[in-house]
């Protein structure tokens, strides 16, 4: 494996020297740090991590290598990838491609060879911040000047650059294209995993995915029996088109939020969200259901969470009561809401993800229970 050095520069000026992984050049991102064992090509194919460069805590990444069927999206959209070691001689029936090649075919600048514990509890202790990674100027007054210069995820609309272009249709090569499906799903793409569509068609549901910024309009017109608002980057506020959409749905059709379609349904019900100081990424987050005390182990990937409601687990919402159904064990943050109105739920976890690896597979029963109902 190439030995060209490389550099990580963060916002406070701390500075990492290593080598180079992946393509050469220089990477600017928000830097975070992902808790999981395993699954890094999920990880690398995640549209959510769109603006942000990922740590891994497991401190040798790659050892399985990289195949065609576990891409979670159509590209790469991470900013930068960080690791203690990257295993140069990949063992796996199904790899097909090493982890350090993956990357440069991918234009993904990456860096190893650095204390990676050091800098994980560097951003747990001071919070998360813009980095840049450079194979080409190591001068580190320049490298803070470009970091400085760069915009955050805050107030920035990301979905625009994840979401696809086209309405499309899920197609799972590995399933029987011609049993009967029972219901018709949309799906608003905010950086969707595709993990999420397999989920809805092992459901026996057909799957339309549409742009973010479809209108409301069109989607009544493909006649849905419910819409999923998908995963995606970035700051919900930044993303006013789809919480207008959300508005035009709610009460209409059955609504099924995850992650960011969790953010952006709470500020449509006239909640709040707030920045979180490093983020929740990784594949062991304890979740406990409120209604029936149980804890699921789930996996989560954003930044950005919703504000509890200042009395109780419920709050007043211009589409009648909203109840808190789920909260995170390790900081009591909102990962579950309901409507008791509406036919509309969500959580801020991914249940298509399987950590548990079970726990949060209810959650499409659920779905599909409440679109029989509202038929």
């Amino acid at each position: 494996m190439d030995k060209k050095k490389a550099i990580l520069v963060l916002a406070d000026g701390i500075v990492f020297k290593g080598f180079s992984l992946g393509a050469s050049g220089e990477a600017i991102g928000e830097v975070v740090f992902n808790t999981s064992t395993m699954g890094y090509q999920e990880i690398l194919t995640d549209p959510s991590y769109k603006g942000q460069m990922v740590v891994m805590t497991y401190p040798l990444i790659g050892n399985y290598g990289i195949n065609q069927k576990d891409y979670e999206s159509r590209k790469l959209f991470l900013e930068g990838f960080i690791t203690k070691e990257c295993s140069p001689f990949p063992s796996n029936w199904r790899s097909q491609i090493s982890l350090d090649d993956f990357l440069k075919k991918n234009g993904v600048i990456g860096i190893q060879g650095i204390d990676t514990r050091r800098l994980t509890t560097h951003i747990r202790d001071c919070g998360v911040q813009q980095g840049i990674i450079s194979t080409t100027d190591f001068d580190i007054a320049s490298l803070i000047q470009k970091i400085q210069a760069s915009p955050g995820l805050a107030g920035s609309d990301l979905v625009k650059t994840v979401t696809c272009s086209d309405v499309y249709e899920w197609q799972d090569v590995d399933k029987d294209l011609k049993e009967s499906k029972r219901y018709k799903v949309v799906v608003y793409d905010c950086g969707v995993k595709y993990n999420i569509l397999r989920k809805l068609r092992d459901a026996g549901c057909s799957v339309l995915v549409v742009p973010a910024h479809t209108p409301v309009q069109t989607v009544f017109d493909m006649n849905p029996d419910g819409v999923v608002l998908s995963n995606g980057p970035g700051d919900p506020e930044a993303v006013p088109y789809m919480i207008e959409n959300i508005k035009g749905l709610l009460g209409k059709k059955p609504v099924f939020g995850i992650c960011l379609g969790h953010q952006l349904l709470a500020l449509t019900l006239g909640l709040k969200t707030y920045k979180l100081k490093f983020g929740h990424h990784g594949g062991n987050q304890p979740v406990i259901d409120l209604a029936t005390k149980k804890v699921e182990i789930t996996a989560q990937n954003h930044n950005f969470a919703v504000t509890s409601p200042s009395q109780g687990t419920r709050q007043k919402s211009p589409y009648g009561d909203v109840e808190i159904t789920h909260l995170n064990l390790n900081d009591k943050s909102v990962e579950g809401l309901r409507c008791h109105s509406i036919p509309a739920f969500s959580v801020q976890y991914h249940p298509e993800a399987s950590p548990g690896p079970h726990d949060a597979t209810y959650l499409f029963e659920q779905f599909i229970e409440m679109m029989k109902h509202e038929r």
